[in-house]
């Protein structure tokens, strides 16, 4: 049995004559007879009584009536579902983030906005570091990922900046800096932080060894200015760099949207005007393989920026 039958079958239960089916069809009555015979001879049983008038169902007829038109709306309902897949309104969208991507305001706003358009679109989220997300988008385990500084750039990956913010010096609470009225050295009032300020301190880095990133830059940026920072410690995740600064073991440089983290246990300060040191938000997906679920998010998440930046919503820096 074909689904070709079904689609006859129906035609004359509906038409109830061979001739009228036929036309409905379009194709010729003797054929469709041939059909409709063949059916029956398979299932093994009469599905029309024929009269001069037409055909009618028999019981038997009536029961695959039921079978067939539940097949044929169901056909019918895959293809929709199908088609909407070609259109890439629906399916499942694998994105990662850093942990300081998504604590951004604009990473939500972002996912709220693909929801709203996309209902189909299932979101599946996971959290890595820059080169995990790097990684698994290169080899296809991610459509896309949000990450601050590229740690590689793989020539098939596309890397696109979306936003920029300035960074903040997070201190223990205790920390001498940490007083509003403490700022660069032999100044007071300055809640601004010059870097050098800080040659003394015990860094907290997230970074991967020899890596690129965030960290790299700021501790070329350092070296630039006269000093090799002290490490205090290494961690995966920058959530976990400003736990530490909240236990004492350091101080951390951190993008400024992840300033209200342990808001009784982390101060936070601006680096001076003139640092050049920011925190990207780097859009990275494959240039090959920007297609159905993925293009429209990959629009959505640069229309949000558009909104985003067009507001003026830079993110808390103090």
């Amino acid at each position: 049995m074909e689904f070709r039958h079904l689609r006859y079958f129906l035609a004359v239960a509906d038409a109830g004559h061979m001739t009228r089916a036929a036309e409905r069809l379009g194709i010729q009555q003797p054929p469709l007879s041939l059909q409709i015979k063949a059916l029956e001879a398979e299932l093994g049983v009469a599905l029309f009584q024929r009269h001069p008038k037409g055909v009618a169902l028999t019981d038997a007829g009536h029961q695959f009536e039921q079978e067939a038109r539940r097949l044929v709306d169901e056909m019918a309902a895959m293809q929709g579902r199908m088609a909407r897949v070609a259109r890439g309104e629906l399916g499942v969208l694998n994105v990662g983030f850093t942990s300081s991507a998504a604590a951004h305001a604009f990473t939500p706003e972002a996912l709220r906005a693909c929801r709203r358009a996309w209902p189909g679109i299932t979101l599946a989220i996971r959290e890595d570091h820059a080169a995990g997300i790097t990684e698994a988008v290169a080899s296809g385990r991610l459509h896309c990922g949000l990450i601050r500084v590229p740690v590689s750039q793989p020539d098939h990956l596309s890397f696109e900046v979306l936003l920029r913010e300035p960074v903040l010096v997070a201190l223990p609470v205790d920390h001498p800096l940490a007083d509003p009225a403490s700022g660069s050295v032999g100044r007071r009032g300055p809640r601004a932080l010059a870097l050098t300020e800080l040659r003394q301190e015990g860094f907290i880095l997230v970074r991967q060894p020899g890596a690129p990133g965030l960290y790299a830059n700021l501790l070329a940026l350092c070296e630039a200015q006269g000093f090799r920072p002290r490490i205090a410690a290494e961690v995966e995740r920058m959530v976990t760099s400003l736990n530490l600064v909240a236990a004492g073991v350091g101080i951390a440089v951190v993008p400024a949207s992840m300033h209200g983290l342990h808001p009784q246990a982390v101060v936070y300060r601006p680096l001076a005007d003139g640092t050049p040191l920011d925190a990207p938000l780097t859009l990275v997906y494959r240039s090959a393989d920007a297609s159905g679920p993925a293009a429209h998010f990959l629009k959505i998440v640069r229309d949000t920026a558009r909104r985003y930046q067009a507001r003026g919503r830079k993110g808390p820096t103090r």
